[in-house]
């Protein structure tokens, strides 16, 4: 969801990825029905592996929640957002994980060249 609302509110300008240590192959079919309430479509999206970041400048690094358990990437700047994971929550808990990711993203995006 992080890189679906960087690419919707920071268009051209920024190149947005997401992955993870252990990653299924496929985007999380709930994440891809809340992203849709907000008119993303994340069915174009898959689940990559941090692997392909290696050796890949890096500026900005976010993880979620994971600390010292975080594989490390070399970025220039990392910051830990400590947001659960919502793939159990209800849906209204859903969304507010959402919009909290949203808003993060938001912030960040504010603070880029």
């Amino acid at each position: 969801m992080a890189e679906a609302f960087a690419r919707m509110h920071g268009g051209d300008q920024v190149e947005a990825a997401s992955a993870g240590s252990r990653p299924s192959g496929r985007v999380n079919p709930r994440a891809i029905e809340f992203m849709r309430e907000v008119g993303y479509d994340l069915t174009t999206h898959q689940s990559k592996s941090l692997d392909q970041f290696n050796g890949r400048p890096i500026t900005v690094a976010v993880t979620m929640g994971c600390g010292d358990a975080c594989p490390l990437v070399a970025a220039e700047r990392r910051e830990d957002w400590d947001i659960p994971d919502p793939k159990n929550m209800p849906p209204e808990q859903y969304r507010e994980v959402r919009d909290l990711i949203e808003r993060k993203v938001k912030e960040l995006l504010a603070t880029l060249d």
